[in-house]
């Protein structure tokens, strides 16, 4: 970071970085740690998979939707159930365009007055935006710029979160709670993107620090940066948004039909729903699928699939080595005939061909506590 960087946004724990060693880097326009000194990626990645590792996600927006049409009003622009998710619970879930395409994923938590929101950093001015425009009738948008947004993921976050509230280590996946932690109201939800049991932890900003410093007293606690977030998101198959999905890409085609409950699928109401339907009922000519190239080195992002005649039939939009799977790992979309788990294909590095084999995704396990 440099004096340059002056309208790079800054998180209540940068100062709290740049103490601990983070290599800090412009990110979605905020200054985040990639990797820390002395520890690197592979390091950090690991604390995730053994112990605990603290992620600052506090660049994701959150935003509060009051009213008594907030319910119908946000089903009008996802194709999620909200009616019938029940009050503490979270769903995945994405924006939708009139193609059927996916403008930004985000969560959604059904509280007990309203509804939070959680969206991409990078798309949170479109997203605010296309919430204004879109929201009918009586709901209410708030932007809930005050809080900060701590990620605690691995094994052993509940007994972390348990020396403070025995109600957190109960918790079930994708459930929420208010509670107090350290003296710290918080909300807290049993998810994160790491494929790890673990926990989303918003508070007032002014207590991000402290709070922090206390969760890092812990033995088991140590930070991560955003190299292993991403190392671990792509072992788990959970997509970036602008890499594995845009607004090019339908929820079917990236392997998301999971998040389109049953009664939308049926009753539709969303934009881009009568696309969606027609590719549940006809299938899709291409699949993300999850994709384990041979040798060392990672195929990166943007690196063209074909077939053994040469013939492009894909690309890979995710890539690198995945420390757990102990070799690369990569996600991409190929032509339907092409996705079924087993096959092989090429990826072209270099100008040369190098056989990768496509697999079912996760690449690693997910470990979510399910109670």
């Amino acid at each position: 970071m440099t004096d340059q960087d002056s309208e790079i946004k800054k998180t209540a724990l940068y100062a709290l970085h740049v103490e601990l060693g983070g290599k800090m880097v412009p990110f979605a326009g905020y200054a985040l740690p990639v990797q820390y000194e002395n520890r690197g990626i592979i390091v950090e990645h690991q604390q995730a998979r053994e112990s605990a590792a603290l992620f600052d996600v506090s660049h994701m927006g959150q935003v509060r939707l009051t009213g008594a049409d907030r319910i119908a009003a946000l089903e009008a622009l996802v194709p999620t159930d909200i009616t019938n998710l029940a009050v503490g619970n979270t769903r995945y879930s994405f924006f939708t365009n009139e193609t059927g395409g996916i403008l930004d994923d985000l969560m959604i938590t059904q509280a007990e007055d309203c509804l939070i929101l959680v969206i991409n950093a990078a798309c949170k001015d479109a997203d605010i935006a296309h919430l204004r425009a879109g929201l009918k009738g009586d709901v209410k948008l708030e932007i809930l710029d005050g809080l900060s947004l701590l990620a605690l993921q691995g094994p052993k976050s509940a007994e972390v979160l348990g020396q403070w509230a025995s109600e957190a280590t109960t918790m079930s996946f994708m459930s929420t709670i208010d509670m107090t932690l350290a003296g710290v109201d918080c909300r807290v939800s049993r998810s994160g993107y790491s494929g790890e049991d673990g926990y989303e932890i918003a508070m007032a900003s002014d207590q991000a620090e402290a709070f922090a410093r206390k969760l890092l007293e812990h033995d088991a606690v140590s930070v991560s940066g955003l190299g292993a977030r991403d190392s671990l998101r792509l072992e788990a198959g959970l997509c970036l948004y602008g890499n594995d999905i845009d607004a090019t890409t339908s929820p079917i085609e990236a392997g998301l039909t999971w998040a389109i409950q049953k009664r939308r699928r049926a009753e539709g109401g969303f934009p881009g729903a009568e696309v969606i339907h027609g590719q549940l009922a006809d299938g899709v000519s291409r699949k993300r699928v999850g994709i384990l190239p041979e040798g060392r080195a990672p195929c990166r992002e943007g690196t063209e699939l074909t077939d053994d005649s040469g013939r492009v039939i894909g690309k890979i939009t995710s890539g690198g080595f995945g420390p757990t799977a102990g070799g690369p790992v990569a996600m991409g979309y190929l032509e339907t005939a092409f996705a079924p788990a087993g096959t092989v294909v090429q990826a072209m590095v270099r100008g040369k061909p190098r056989p990768c084999e496509v697999v079912k995704m996760p690449i690693v396990a997910h470990s979510f506590y399910r109670g």
